[in-house]
């Protein structure tokens, strides 16, 4: 690695920002050493020196840190944030003072607004560079010296240096971005022009601005408003009399495909709004989100633009919470596309505070640096106001930052799957990962359209490559032809804004004159902008991906030429595109360097200079445009907004360089979706031969090309498309589709850094040389064509495989594909297999075929000829820790995988790829979250249905293509694949269970019932008056929970005999009246009780039961945090997370429960605590992934082996993210030794089985297990919710698609012990505030989910039905009588589904598959085959709700319509035929037995 760090720290504060690991691995020596004289002063050495400190003495005081280095050349790049004038340093003892300032950047050498102490040095012609970042964030200091050398000084924190080495400047950005972050990637609409001012006056005046330039035909993509919208400058208000139809101006612009984007300050009005109270104040009070006075809680109190106010503390996660919240509130009022946040140094218009500032060393220390006002509190806050993060005096150019980091956060709920965007004023190294910035509030004059260059190259290499500064100015009128120019250069800004201040003329294009120039060389070069949009946005994704920079240096291209290194008035989009602008007045000739290749002019032809100064003949309407040769540019016919100009067909721009050849890329996707690299993006490769005038391209997709022209890469997202010629000087048009459902996309390099050479060297042949068919099956043995040599150094290939198929049953088969020369880790599940072979071939609904070319095999459905499993694709590949195997599928419906959310129940194909590994991960978009279930069902175009299950249990991800195909890639085990045929839908459930993992074991009666927990119940007396309240309001009732909170400091075995001492009478109470109660217990163990106090872990040590590390390397246990405190520690919540764990959790062992001893002791532990502490009839276990608040383990150091931990492909980030290192042992029950890498996905499964033996033992009952984790199978002994998920609307569909997996996947999502059938999710959503509407929406859906269970977190407002007064007490209790009547209907479905297979929630297509319509309905779903229900899943807005329905009763059949769904009601329909058994209801289950018997065994019927 090339970087190095040199830390020098007293136990002293820390900045506390994301510094990532630099992940490239070097094969090579390093680059440099260091040597470490008299253990402080260090020195780097690269031919001759970079970095040496021995130049000057080290000074470490409390308030004066100093070091100086000197330098090995004077090419000093960086350090801001100030007006450079020049792009490279002058090192004649400039000092720059560096802390975050609302100031004017006017030229001078004062602080603005960002703080970036990091700087990049060319050392000379061979281009060997290295960059120097301080992680420093208080008030400092930079001298540059003629020596050259450069003097540090700082007044806190530590000297925290990092050195990074590349052998190119650009190489050093790369660096510098791995360890800060990766900058963001931006909509591609925000890449577009953009028009802004301060002070329109009136949305009207907004209008008419967007008219004119509308009518003018100038590219135009976004307007903003600033601050004149808001209700006398308050945030999150707008003026309802100049603004008052601003909620629909977003709709107004999005008509013609613009954008609106809205300015927030951090400053909030301590006054009250106009007509009431200013809610957003009042709810800031109320979760105390501001910055206080050093008491720590007296908000401090300023003044910035609406007067008297107070500053959120966005280092403090309440006020990240309320930020987000205020937000979300404002965008539902006044819709937005991004935010624009400014005033973030933190401004403040008084001195530090209303009251002033103490005097003391924090306000006034010995040293100032040279900063504007040699004041450190000038314009901003006290330095001894507090923020969670400390005092203001060390974090206060942290500010900005922090407040980028909540608004991203905000932007992430608000705009949720969509790009959107944040761009902000104050920054700070890393910033670019989650914004962009602008250069401030500069003036109409010609030296800032000069320093503007400097500043955005500069922020190129602060990893900030969305940058721009305001054309034309701000302040000041700007003249026409200043004006002119500024569009001509600001049309190659990354971010393309004209924007200007209160009080001075329009500057927008059109109010210099529909006929001006200004207007017609503006449209002329945003059109050439639009035109080389692709190329732009290929460009930002290259710097997302690779850290490249956007608008490059001049030198970072030809760094072998001096002339090079101070060029700072030109500049380069990428390598290819050079731009010369005109910054003086009265100008038409400018001096101009044109580097050593060949050039072309944009608009001309190839010129003839190079490496030479030129003199550019630039008349008023020109400015200077180069395109390199070698260069192919993606390039699209330009619109007058980005959402037109995409409609457009491609181009491609080629120059031709030295050797008559060219290249280039082009990225594509849809330009404003989160998740890009994952999803369906075209990656274009473009390039020339040298020696024949061919144009070859290399792109995603591309129509009417034949097969032998199409050679691809998945893992690139590139086609080699073969012998396209094309003949030069013509023009040509190469369209593609997003989509081609009939292409053959499959990966044969799925591991990073793939290219063309490396995938063809790869070749993924196999071929056949050995098979067997016998009546029980197929044996082939196949080996890896060795004319192609391995490309996995770092994953061994197998090159000698076995492929077993067994014809199971007539309609179930099985093939295995393993290495039959050395024993790899299998499953060690057992299933219920047939037990003999179908041999007769009448029997069989299958044939199997071998293909060769490539090697695949065929399962064809005999009586259809459908091909509905065929892996004869490329890209199969079998190595040590990374094996591959796609498949065509027989169409585009495709059900099943998980844990994962879903957002729709059959699966979008569009190259979605989703990570399978066991994770404590609330649910959330492609987020894998707790169980494995690698199973899905497949419809077949002749409407027939099979399932197939790959049993493994390593980490893995799955791709839809939208061939329609699927590719597996799993990082360990074998492939064994089993498949059942159906015919229908039921069937493949019920041959599934019957088959393969066994049917669901028969739910006690009462676990039916209505069910209530949360986390956070205080005490006892809180569930008693619960309990009081719901019987009180009648509400149908069977289960109540205890969470973790009814331990001992959340301690498994020990009751808080403090809050909960009443809790053992309490429910001895409850359960006389026929109440259940279930508790929860965690597998991890505190280890930190004194021994003898805590059997559980003083036993457990004594069996020797807890996860350890292999022999080999520890005899250690691997240690955890999970809940459990130290004892005798008050813990303090208002800490940040990781400090709280660090300080009060206790470290943990976690039960290995593949061993026999360990079911007998934890068995022994329950029934311990059922007969000694308190009674219970079912349990909850939770956190079994296994989950740990820390990385691997404590310390987060892993032993062992590096690549099991990081494997070289990895299905998802960071296996040891959150639970055991990937290196710990296990032991299964016939004593084999595993690693957790291969068993991670089956702590769940196992901690299940020995849970419901003990509760069986202890209770002697049938009783209940919930568990969180799951794998294949879990479902014969527990059931499972779908996890922590949210209070909101989308969460009412996404459990039912949940609900409807679950049944597909059997053994995971079963919700209460026994059968996946028994599922749910938590009612009104476990995080977040319920709303009224939402929750008792959510009470009607949750009355039919088969486990019908209300949870919710700790510190949210109670939603149980009692809590939101009488009308939703008595809808909930109406709705729940109705699940309460028809309990037989729903306990015979259980039966059924015990007995048979059958399914209990199930989709309307398990009933109708022969109506395709049915195929993708996921808003409704049937009790078994006769009960339909349709619940409101969005808010009401309309009385009306529509229903696909298959009944003659309601006088439709087949077809959508609309009913009838007021707030009260959940439409429920029962269809013809059947007779559904039912019973009067009563307030549990225990009294149903007390009616009259024909009372209860009276029908519904239903013609």
């Amino acid at each position: 690695m090339n970087v190095v760090c040199i830390k020098t720290a007293l136990n002293r504060i820390t900045t506390p920002c994301e510094i990532g690991l630099i992940s490239k691995e070097y094969n090579d020596l390093p680059h440099y050493y260091v040597n470490a004289v008299l253990t402080v002063f260090f020195f780097l050495k690269s031919f001759p020196f970079t970095f040496d400190t021995t130049i000057g003495p080290l000074v470490f005081a409390d308030q004066y840190l100093q070091l100086s280095a000197k330098l090995p050349s004077h090419n000093i790049y960086g350090l801001g944030e100030h007006v450079h004038q020049t792009f490279r340093h002058d090192t004649n003892w400039k000092t720059w003072p560096i802390f975050t300032r609302d100031a004017f950047p006017n030229g001078g050498t004062h602080n603005l607004y960002g703080h970036y102490p990091y700087f990049t040095c060319l050392e000379d012609e061979s281009g060997q560079s290295f960059g120097v970042f301080l992680m420093n964030s208080n008030a400092m200091e930079v001298t540059i010296q003629p020596a050259p050398a450069i003097t540090y000084r700082t007044i806190g924190g530590v000297l925290d240096f990092y050195i990074l080495v590349g052998d190119t400047p650009e190489a050093v950005v790369d660096e510098f971005t791995q360890l800060i972050g990766r900058p963001f990637i931006p909509p591609y609409w925000s890449l577009g022009f953009q028009l802004s001012r301060w002070d329109y006056g009136s949305l009207d005046e907004v209008k008419k601005v967007v008219e004119r330039n509308r009518q003018i035909g100038i590219p135009y993509d976004v307007q903003y408003t600033d601050i004149d919208y808001m209700e006398d400058k308050k945030i999150f208000t707008y003026d309802m009399e100049k603004f008052k139809e601003l909620p629909q101006f977003a709709d107004y612009m999005h008509e013609k495909g613009q954008k609106y984007i809205v300015i927030l300050d951090p400053a909030v009005s301590t006054g009250k709004r106009l007509n009431g109270p200013y809610e957003a104040l009042e709810r800031g009070h109320a979760a105390k989100v501001w910055v206080t006075e050093p008491d720590g809680n007296t908000p401090l109190i300023g003044e910035v633009w609406p007067g008297e106010t107070v500053f959120p503390d966005y280092t403090n996660q309440a006020c990240v919470d309320w930020w987000v919240d205020e937000i979300s509130r404002f965008h539902k009022e006044v819709k937005h596309d991004a935010l624009w946040i400014d005033m973030n140094e933190v401004a403040n218009f008084v001195q530090g505070s209303s009251k002033g500032c103490a005097e003391n060393k924090v306000n006034y220390p010995p040293f100032t640096p040279r900063i504007l006002d040699n004041l450190l509190y000038s314009k901003t806050l006290c330095m001894d106001a507090k923020h969670k993060w400390g005092n203001h005096y060390d974090v206060h150019s942290l500010y900005g930052y922090s407040m980028v980091l909540a608004t991203e956060k905000a932007s992430r709920e608000v705009f949720k799957t969509n790009r959107s965007m944040v761009f902000t004023r104050s920054s700070f190294p890393g910033v670019g990962k989650y914004a962009g910035h602008w250069l401030g509030d500069n003036a109409a004059n010609w030296n800032d359209i000069k320093w503007a260059i400097p500043g955005m190259l500069e922020f190129n290499l602060f990893g900030v490559p969305y940058i721009g500064a305001d054309i034309c100015g701000f302040f000041d009128d700007s003249p026409e032809e200043l004006c002119r120019r500024w569009m001509q250069v600001g049309a190659f800004y990354p971010f393309s804004r004209n924007h200007n201040a209160q009080g001075y003329k329009d500057q927008d294009p059109a109010s210099y004159g529909a006929d001006s120039l200004l207007v017609k060389t503006s449209k002329h070069y945003l059109n050439i902008r639009y035109t080389l949009l692709p190329y732009l946005y290929t460009l930002f994704y290259k710097a997302h991906v690779n850290g490249e920079t956007v608008l490059r240096p001049m030198m970072h291209e030809f760094y072998s030429d001096s002339e090079t290194w101070g060029v700072h008035s030109q500049f380069l989009w990428g390598a290819h595109l050079l731009i010369t602008p005109v910054l003086d007045p009265g100008v038409e000739n400018v001096e101009a360097y044109i580097p050593d290749a060949i050039w072309y002019d944009f608009e001309k032809e190839r010129i003839t200079d190079r490496k030479e100064k030129v003199n550019l003949n630039l008349p008023a309407d020109k400015l200077g445009l180069h395109l390199r040769g070698g260069a192919i540019l993606p390039a699209q016919r330009p619109d007058i907004t980005t959402t037109y100009s995409r409609r457009h067909p491609m181009r491609l721009i080629i120059a031709l360089d030295d050797n008559n050849a060219a290249s280039g890329e082009l990225f594509w996707d849809d330009g404003e979706s989160r998740g890009i690299l994952e999803e369906l993006a075209i990656n274009l490769k473009l390039f020339t031969s040298p020696s024949e005038t061919k144009i070859y391209l290399i792109q995603d997709s591309i129509a009417r090309m034949s097969e032998f022209q199409i050679f691809y890469y998945c893992s690139t997202f590139v086609l080699y498309l073969r012998n396209l010629e094309l003949e030069l000087g013509k023009d040509y048009t190469v369209n593609w589709q997003d989509k081609y459902r009939n292409s053959r996309h499959f990966d044969c390099h799925p591991e990073a850094g793939s290219d063309q050479a490396k995938c063809e060297a790869r070749g993924c042949i196999w071929k056949c040389f050995y098979l067997v068919e016998t009546a029980s099956g197929i044996t082939v043995d196949i080996e890896r064509n060795t004319a192609f040599p391995s490309q996995r150094s770092q994953s061994r290939d197998i090159s000698k495989l076995r492929v077993e198929i067994t014809y199971l049953s007539g309609k179930s088969l099985r093939w295995k594909i393993f290495d039959p020369s050395n024993a790899r880790y299998e499953v060690p599940i057992p299933l219920d297999l047939p037990a003999m072979p179908e041999t007769e071939e009448n029997n069989r609904l299958y044939r199997v075929q071998i293909k060769n070319k490539p090697f695949g095999i065929q399962v064809i459905r005999k009586d259809t000829e459908e091909i509905i499993w065929d892996s004869a694709v490329p890209g199969f590949t079998f190595s040590d820790q990374l094996l591959e195997i796609s498949t065509l599928l027989p169409s585009n419906y495709v059900y099943g995988f998980g844990e994962t959310e879903h957002p729709s129940y059959n699966h979008d194909l569009s190259y979605h790829k989703y990570g399978l590994f066991a994770k404590d991960q609330p649910p959330g978009y492609k987020l894998n979250s707790y169980g494995l279930h690698p199973f899905y069902m497949g419809l077949e175009k002749s409407k027939n249905a099979h399932g197939v299950l790959l049993l493994n249990s390593n980490a893995m991800d799955v791709t839809f293509l939208p061939t329609p195909a699927l590719t597996y890639r799993t990082i360990g085990g074998i492939l064994d694949f089993y498949m059942v045929m159906g015919p229908t839908p039921e069937a493949v459930v019920q041959q599934y269970t019957e088959v393969m993992i066994g049917r669901p074991v028969l739910p006690a009666y009462w676990s039916l019932g209505f069910q209530l927990c949360r986390y956070g119940y205080s005490n006892d007396a809180e569930i008693a008056d619960l309990y009081r309240d719901m019987k009180a309001a009648k509400i149908p009732y069977d289960v109540q929970y205890a969470d973790i909170d009814y331990m001992e400091r959340q301690i498994d075995f020990k009751l808080d005999k403090v809050n909960f001492k009443g809790l053992p009478a309490l429910v001895d109470d409850m359960r006389a009246e026929g109440m259940r109660f279930i508790f929860i217990l965690d597998p991890a163990i505190a280890a930190n009780e004194t021994k003898g106090s805590y059997p559980a872990f003083d036993t457990g040590i004594e069996k020797d039961i807890f996860i350890k590390w292999p022999p080999e390397l520890s005899n250690d246990i691997v240690w955890g945090k999970v809940w459990p405190d130290y004892p005798n520690i008050t813990v303090d919540n208002s800490l940040d997370w990781d400090t709280q764990v660090e300080l009060f959790r206790a470290f943990v062992a976690f039960p290995d429960f593949f061993k026999n001893s360990t079911a007998e002791w934890w068995t022994q532990q329950i029934k311990d605590f059922y007969n000694n502490v308190i009674k219970f009839d079912g349990l909850w276990i939770d956190m079994n992934e296994p989950a740990s608040f820390v990385h691997g383990t404590v310390g987060e150091k892993c032993l062992g082996d590096a690549a099991l931990e990081n494997p070289p492909y990895m299905p998802r980030e960071g296996l040891n993210h959150k639970t055991l290192c990937m290196n710990s042992e296990q032991i299964l029950a016939d004593g084999t030794r595993v690693k957790h890498y291969d068993v991670h996905n089956l702590y769940g499964w196992s901690h299940t089985k020995p849970t419901y033996d003990a509760l069986l033992s202890a209770t002697g009952k049938r009783g209940v297990v919930i568990t969180r984790s799951t794998y294949p199978s879990s479902g014969r002994w527990a059931g499972h919710w779908l996890g922590d998920n949210y209070s909101a609307w989308d969460q009412l569909l996404k459990s039912i698609i949940g609900m409807m997996e679950l049944i597909i996947w059997w053994f995971s999502k079963d919700k209460l012990c026994f059968c996946l059938y028994l599922t749910g999710a938590d009612i009104c959503g476990f995080f977040n505030h319920a709303q009224y509407e939402m929750c008792l929406r959510w009470m009607q859906l949750g009355a039919f989910y088969p486990f019908s269970r209300n949870h919710n977190s700790i510190n949210m407002p109670r939603q149980d039905p009692v809590a939101w007064g009488p009308e939703f007490a008595a809808i909930s209790r109406d709705v729940l009588n109705i699940r309460y009547t028809l309990l037989p209907y729903l306990y015979t479905l259980m039966y059924e589904a015990h007995a048979h297979g059958n399914t209990v929630v199930r989709p309307l297509l398990h009933e109708f598959v022969t109506d395709e319509n049915t195929w993708s309905i996921d808003r409704q779903f049937l009790w078994g085959p006769a009960l339909l229900v349709t619940a409101a899943l969005d808010p009401v807005r309309t009385q009306k709700q529509l229903l696909y329905v298959h009944g003659a009763a309601v006088g439709v059949r087949g077809q959508f319509m609309n009913m009838d769904t007021p707030l009260s009601k959940i439409n429920l329909h029962v269809r013809g035929g059947h007779v559904l058994p039912w019973q009067k209801p009563e307030n549990n289950t225990h009294y149903r037995w007390l009616y009259d018997q024909s009372e209860q065994s009276r029908p519904i019927t239903a013609d």
